[in-house]
């Protein structure tokens, strides 16, 4: 991998000065760029096994991108608060090698803070309130626009057609070790298609969604300044595949790989400052939407604990582990945390001041 020829096919200020790899993200291949002339840059390799269209995958990112910028036209700081794309010296959204790799870049946005694990309320309230930002910025965008690059993504039922298969085949002879999960998760089969399939009954708007809402995936600045990143799963969808992944993120006590799955709890306190933000900046919600909030939360937990686990089962072949097991940690922390949230039940805030908001808008 030539890196230096590689960096040199964007129209950048300077020449690569020097490089540093970011190894934070499961998915694509990240790193940072300096130039002699003082900028930085974020450059990625896209994981094309799991984006094979790489170039409908950067129209989408462009849309958005675009879409947002001139949301923010005139804000201070404008230019951290949304991904700007860096075309490469022709013109295109991304540079191909001969080999078939893909490659794209950003401007690397400076002056922010970005967090693995939400370790508070205040935090917690930033991230709901950043969540609701980028949907009310996406709310009047028409998302027939956009391409669909990875079928079925929340789709739960198919998640599990997917285990169903990894467990037929164990291929790595692995499912004996996962039995226990195997059934509360059948047992669990049901209820956790309940959202896709109201969504897909058209009960629940269509709309504009991020799709990987993980409390890694904003920027944090000053004043109230936010930016989602990592749009590579931004397509049409439901609303509570964003909320989901947010409740999911931000109100877990452990991280999403810990090995000791007794130490994983949902945070009601959390849940609580969370839902104060979201509610600041989501005033646009359906009342089908805002009952489903907290099931939202439950629903995405089960699917990536159906999908960490039939990764486990297959070898470990989709998400990026630095250790064995990990994928089965993974699905574990899931799995207690869905059961911190039903045994918590009584105690989960609703929508109560997210109606009163609503009502004094």
């Amino acid at each position: 991998m030539d890196v230096t020829n590689i960096v040199g096919r964007f129209a950048i200020n300077g020449s690569l000065r020097d490089r540093h790899a970011n190894t934070t993200g499961h998915i694509n291949t990240t790193i940072m760029v300096h130039t002699s002339a003082g900028s930085s840059y974020v450059l990625q390799r896209i994981n094309t096994a799991v984006f094979p269209h790489p170039a409908e995958l950067m129209e989408n990112i462009r849309l958005v991108t675009t879409h947002i910028a001139s949301k923010v036209a005139g804000l201070p700081d404008a230019s951290r608060r949304h991904l700007s794309i860096i075309p490469t010296k022709d013109g295109r959204l991304f540079h191909q090698e001969p080999d078939g790799s893909s490659w794209r870049m950003y401007s690397f946005i400076d002056q922010v803070d970005n967090y693995d694990m939400v370790a508070d309320e205040e935090i917690a309230y930033r991230f709901g309130r950043a969540v609701g930002l980028f949907q009310s910025q996406m709310r009047d965008f028409d998302g027939s626009r956009l391409f669909i690059t990875i079928p079925h993504f929340h789709d739960m039922a198919w998640r599990y057609v997917q285990l169903d298969a990894a467990v037929k085949s164990d291929q790595f002879d692995r499912v004996k070790e996962v039995r226990p999960e195997l059934a509360y998760l059948e047992e669990n089969r049901k209820r956790g298609c309940a959202i896709w399939d109201l969504w897909q009954a058209g009960r629940l708007p269509t709309r504009v969604t991020h799709n990987d809402t993980k409390v890694n995936n904003v920027l944090f600045g000053k004043n109230g300044l936010s930016c989602m990143i990592d749009l590579d799963t931004v397509m049409p969808g439901t609303i509570l595949f964003d909320t989901g992944d947010m409740i999911r993120t931000a109100t877990i006590t452990a991280a999403e790989d810990a090995p000791d799955a007794t130490q994983v709890h949902c945070s009601i306190s959390r849940f609580q400052a969370l839902l104060e933000g979201y509610a600041e900046a989501a005033t646009f919600l359906t009342e089908a939407e805002a009952s489903l909030l907290a099931e939202s939360g439950r629903a995405i937990t089960q699917i990536m604990a159906v999908r960490f686990l039939t990764d486990y089962l297959d070898g470990d072949r989709y998400y990026a582990t630095s250790r064995p097991r990990q994928n089965l940690d993974r699905a574990r922390t899931q799995l207690a945390f869905m059961r911190s949230m039903d045994a918590q039940r009584e105690d989960i805030p609703h929508i109560s001041s997210l109606a009163q908001r609503r009502s004094s808008v």
